[in-house]
């Protein structure tokens, strides 16, 4: 496993998700609710910071690696899954939701395994819709992490206004990349 700034900020971001989760089960005299709220919202967008940032220094440096570029998507996973079972748990958004964009995840992350064994994986890339979707839903969380009014805004109607748009944008990211490696889905899958 390389070691190096980019791959040390993934882990940094996989190391930020039981805090910003834990932020939420700390006892009550230690924190309010809207302390909690910030200060998770704060964590998150330091963790969604650093996933761009990794990227970006992996890119500039010439220090991407396969083990970056797996753990990579992990990270952005398990922070979504995280920050999005936690705001289920607050009541702040809808679990069908949560279960569309979950499920997707790991749809999409069992297709890209599926498509590397076989030698595909450029049939299944990222995509510019996949980057919009994920710049949607890193917006939105920390949007519903905080919960509140900020500057007259109503910043949680906003979130869940954009995490649904997130949602539209995650079946339809989800079905454009099932498209793209139907064709050999159906020819590994063979004659039944």
């Amino acid at each position: 496993m390389p070691l190096n700034i980019p791959i040390l900020l993934t882990w940094l971001r996989v190391a930020l998700i039981p805090l910003v989760v834990g932020l939420f089960y700390l006892p009550s005299d230690w924190m309010t609710l809207p302390d909690r709220n910030l200060a998770a919202t704060c964590v998150f967008i330091v963790a969604a910071i650093t996933d761009w940032f990794d990227g970006f220094l992996a890119r500039r440096w010439n220090e991407t690696s396969a083990f970056g570029a797996f753990l990579d998507p992990v990270a952005d996973k398990l922070m979504v899954a995280g920050a999005l079972l936690v705001l289920v748990q607050l009541d702040r958004v809808d679990a069908i939701i949560a279960g569309i964009i979950i499920g997707r995840e790991i749809t999409i992350s069992a297709l890209r395994e599926w498509m590397a064994q076989i030698g595909a994986t450029r049939s299944v890339a990222v995509s510019s819709l996949g980057k919009i979707k994920t710049a949607a839903q890193m917006t939105a969380i920390p949007m519903l992490l905080f919960h509140d009014t900020l500057f007259g805004i109503d910043v949680h109607f906003w979130g869940e206004y954009l995490l649904w748009v997130a949602g539209v944008l995650t079946v339809w990211s989800m079905f454009y990349y099932l498209r793209r490696a139907w064709p050999l889905i159906k020819e590994k899958a063979g004659p039944n």
